[in-house]
């Protein structure tokens, strides 16, 4: 009897481009803006700013020309791509631990090659700047949040953190963030 093995099937990952290293801003956290370009002395704190409804905002808006890249914050798998009346073109990645989710929406369009399930490293271009769902179209943003999530791990359930203090490297304890 003569035994043969046999490869397995080869599964080709694509090859995501990441933006250039002066582009990317990676923090001592770990975790990179999520708008190339952008320096944390630019970002504005608009977590608790009032919203329509009573709501509260539960996240950050960091401005940026239209179509600017918009980066993937950091090392996880890209869970949910999803469009919705007020986020418009969005995207939810988990972290590697699956403990955070992190959401990036008004998007202009996604990157070549961005889908569900796709892992990406920190500083990968997943999409570009926009004001796609209810954003004003003569502001284009990135409606960027993070949350905790429950130990269902489903993409819209979770506990809001604000990004703020991360980005900017105040974070001082409150979240950390693993590369």
């Amino acid at each position: 009897m003569v035994l043969v093995a046999l490869a397995a099937p080869r599964r080709e990952t694509p090859v995501l481009p990441t933006v250039t290293p002066g582009a990317v801003r990676t923090l001592t956290l770990g975790m990179t803006i999520p708008v190339a370009g952008i320096l944390p002395h630019q970002l504005q704190d608009t977590y608790t700013q009032a919203r329509s409804g009573g709501r509260t905002h539960n996240a950050i808006d960091i401005r940026a020309p239209r179509g600017t890249a918009v980066i993937a914050a950091v090392d996880g798998t890209i869970r949910k791509l999803f469009t919705s009346r007020a986020g418009g073109l969005t995207i939810y990645e988990f972290d590697v631990k699956q403990d955070r989710v992190y959401y990036y929406a008004h998007l202009d369009r996604y990157a070549d090659g961005i889908r569900e399930g796709l892992f990406v490293k920190a500083g990968t271009l997943i999409g570009y700047v926009g004001t796609t769902g209810n954003a004003p179209p003569d502001t284009p943003h990135l409606h960027f949040a993070i949350e905790v999530l429950t130990s269902e791990k489903v993409w819209w359930k979770g506990e809001p953190v604000n990004p703020y203090p991360l980005l900017t490297g105040q974070g001082g304890g409150v979240l950390r963030v693993s590369r």
